[in-house]
């Protein structure tokens, strides 16, 4: 009689393979056709600060010739915290794009390639002290100020946040909704944003489809619409400050707006008046 091995000999283990900079999904929510966020393990090595964001990905299709796989890798923004023991991504969903077009069919377990190498403009570090600051995004653009409104350090420095966020469709907002909502109604946060919780304020708009606020906020601002609704005056280099980050047009007119008032492109190594998010767009 021969002797049988067990089963749990290693010499009939094999690894299961992983991917490069692997990190496992913790959780996916679904927005719209368009638009849907999803949480990650962090590396316990990964450092960064509010508002940078990293390298992500998947692995491409293999060559047909040599069998070889290429990593997908987009930019994308850092949705949580410092603090957070977790990352969190908020994304558009492209149906015919490389990476998009794969990474919106993730779910819970899955794994996903994070290159933890953090860097981008949208810094505290990158602007100069202030009373106000301002955050202008569009879409997906509002993923770097989701982490920046999280953080502590953004009420120590400013007296007064403002959050503008301009979609096509109401349902677009809801990440952004959402997200406020939940800050001033966080037993920690409310301590950060004042007994009126009037520290944080947010001003959502839409451009196709009807909602209260229509209008592309850069068009609102050159009208003053946005700081009479507000009861603000206007935009002075002394005390605002202001972050951007959507598409390449929408930079564009916000940039002229801004030096038009007054206020001064700055850079992690040159601290100004207002910062632009360059990596998503061109």
């Amino acid at each position: 009689m021969t002797e049988q091995r067990p089963l749990t000999d290693t010499a009939t283990v094999r690894p299961v393979p992983t991917l490069p900079d692997a990190q496992t999904v913790t959780e996916v929510q679904h927005y719209t056709d368009r638009l849907f966020r999803f949480r990650v393990t962090r590396p316990q090595s990964l450092r960064f600060r509010s508002g940078e964001f990293v390298m992500i990905g998947l692995m491409g299709d293999p060559d047909p010739a040599t069998g070889r796989q290429k990593p997908l890798l987009r930019a994308y923004s850092i949705a949580s915290p410092s603090w957070d023991d977790e990352l969190e991504f908020y994304s558009i969903k492209v149906p015919d794009g490389p990476l998009t077009s794969r990474l919106q069919h993730i779910e819970e377990g899955d794994q996903i390639i994070l290159r933890p190498k953090p860097v981008g403009t949208l810094v505290h570090d990158a602007l100069l002290p202030g009373k106000r600051l301002w955050l202008f995004a569009t879409g997906t653009g509002f993923a770097p100020f989701a982490s920046i409104i999280r953080d502590p350090e953004t009420y120590e420095r400013f007296d007064e946040i403002i959050v503008t966020h301009t979609c096509r469709e109401v349902a677009e907002l809801t990440y952004s909704r959402e997200m406020i909502e939940g800050l001033r109604q966080d037993e920690l946060m409310q301590e950060l944003l004042g007994d009126g919780l009037d520290k944080l304020r947010y001003y959502p708009t839409t451009t196709r489809e009807e909602s209260p606020k229509m209008g592309r906020i850069t068009t609102l601002l050159e009208s003053g619409e946005v700081q009479s609704d507000l009861g603000l005056p206007p935009l002075d280099p002394a005390v605002d400050r202001a972050m951007v980050c959507g598409s390449l047009e929408f930079n564009h007119d916000i940039k002229a707006l801004l030096e038009g008032a007054g206020l001064h492109e700055g850079a992690n190594s040159e601290p100004a008046e207002f910062v632009i998010e360059k990596a998503f767009v061109g």
